[in-house]
């Protein structure tokens, strides 16, 4: 029940061939991200947004912010990756990141307006490349793999769909 609760859509697959059109299927969830996440909470009360989705998880304040942190984060990477030959990306801690005061008691709304600018800007970007660039890369020191723009494209996606589900998830159980 727990795994359930912590990854409601499964755990990441990575694809071993990613056609056009699941690419851009994985452009229009990033795409529609901020939208569908500002359907969720926006109705939401403060005491609802400091609900965690799951014992010990996140409450859906922070991964409202988390959601903000991690998206520059792969932004920049993408970014990275187009611009230099193989960057070795700098990791963040998104735990402690979660923890940090503004990520735990700020309003929501700046994390919201983050994500529609940025997600506007990286949908821009996403739909620009050719099969070329979308197979740059960049180096996560913590894995020992290169990651090429397409299998990231298909991570962010599938992130976004796993908080959605978390506060998806957490509204429908407690009938909000």
């Amino acid at each position: 029940m727990i795994a359930h609760l912590r990854f409601p859509i499964g755990t990441f697959v990575f694809p071993e061939n990613i056609t056009d059109q699941q690419y851009q299927q994985y452009v229009a969830d990033i795409e529609a991200l901020p939208q569908r996440l500002e359907l969720l909470v926006l109705p939401l009360n403060n005491t609802q947004l400091d609900t965690p989705y799951r014992p010990d998880g996140w409450t859906i304040r922070q991964v409202v912010h988390h959601l903000a942190d991690s998206h520059i984060n792969s932004f920049c990477r993408f970014k990275f990756a187009l611009t230099q030959t193989e960057p070795t990306i700098k990791p963040y801690p998104e735990e402690l990141w979660a923890e940090t005061p503004d990520a735990k008691t700020m309003p929501i709304e700046p994390s919201l307006q983050i994500l529609t600018g940025l997600h506007q800007r990286w949908t821009v970007l996403l739909n620009s490349l050719n099969a070329t660039q979308r197979q740059r890369t960049f180096k996560h020191p913590q894995h020992t793999k290169l990651f090429t723009i397409d299998i990231a494209t298909a991570m962010y996606a599938w992130h976004s769909n796993h908080h959605l589900a978390h506060i998806q998830n957490l509204t429908t159980k407690m009938g909000w």
